[in-house]
């Protein structure tokens, strides 16, 4: 990994040097646009709207348009700014974990120590475990001004940006403020549903289908080119036994823990009503064989007593 950025968390006289580290990455497949006739790169030009020149991105400055007039603004502009000059990540106030919105999170960033004692940087570390503390902090990057978060992963301090409170919409929906009634066994049910599901959360059980399946069509479409037949690469769509069918809210619910149990048993639902099917056929069929039965016995008795009366 490589640094983006170096400063120090500064709180009180304390100042821990630190490198910043993006902690994410994309793992989408790069696609780019093509003319589909021929396959052609399709391409974007940075023009001049006045001189209808192309213009180098070293040569691109940025502008404010109020409408009436035009402000250029150079990077040696927006370099000057004092707070762009900061390398300081301010700690504001250490609050409870629990009061930070999840909402508000936006990147996240390592921070790893940047000075040849560790320290201060661990010192910081276990307050903010011992406490269960999360430290706002304030600092500027990439001409911006961020509000984020100190936190703890492992043994990494981790800057988590935050959106400022106005980015966060207003969540206002005329549906919600309908009177629902929700009955008692609805809720027993719903929380049977959620307790067969229950479980420890493992990010590395989960996987991006998408990714996975386009990764797939690709190699596909490299060996087989455009002769390739989706079907046989991928199967065809199978329709759920159900589909179509509008449930009642307790039937689906009701449905949906049989199912789960199941599952986690080995075996669905799908297979539950396959089996239910199948033992109801076998005894139609035992009944079935057995009224000949019955009557092969009756007709025997019937034959002793004929001869035992001659």
């Amino acid at each position: 990994m490589r640094a983006i950025w170096k400063g120090a968390i500064a709180f009180g006289l304390v100042n821990v040097p630190v490198k910043v580290y993006a902690a994410t990455e994309d793992h989408d497949v790069s696609l780019h646009q093509v003319h589909g006739k021929d396959g052609g790169r399709i391409r974007y030009q940075r023009r001049c709207e006045i001189c209808g020149e192309v213009v180098e991105y070293k040569d691109i400055a940025k502008a404010y348009d109020d409408g009436e007039q035009t402000v250029v603004l150079t990077d040696e502009d927006l370099a000057s700014l004092p707070v762009e000059k900061s390398r300081e990540i301010d700690v504001v106030e250490f609050v409870p974990s629990e009061q930070v919105d999840p909402i508000l999170f936006d990147r996240t960033y390592y921070l790893e120590p940047d000075s040849k004692s560790t320290k201060s940087y661990v010192l910081l570390r276990r307050t903010l475990e011992d406490t269960d503390r999360t430290a706002v902090v304030q600092f500027s990057l990439r001409q911006k001004s961020r509000l984020g978060a100190l936190r703890v992963r492992g043994d990494v301090l981790t800057l988590q940006t935050l959106l400022w409170e106005d980015e966060v919409r207003e969540a206002s929906f005329p549906s919600l403020d309908e009177k629902v009634r929700i009955s008692a066994k609805e809720l027993e049910m719903s929380a049977a549903l959620v307790d067969s599901f229950s479980g420890d959360f493992d990010p590395s059980e989960f996987t991006d289908d998408y990714q996975e399946q386009l990764k797939t069509l690709i190699d596909a479409k490299l060996e087989q080119g455009d002769s390739l037949d989706t079907e046989e690469t991928f199967g065809s769509e199978s329709e759920e036994d159900e589909g179509g069918k509008v449930l009642d809210l307790m039937e689906a619910l009701r449905r949906s823990v049989e199912k789960n149990r199941g599952a986690k048993g080995g075996s669905g639902t799908k297979d539950s009503k396959d089996s239910k099917s199948k033992s109801k056929d076998e005894e139609d069929d035992d009944g079935a064989k057995k009224a000949p039965a019955k009557s092969r016995t009756a007709a025997s008795k019937s034959t002793a007593k004929t001869r035992k009366g001659a």
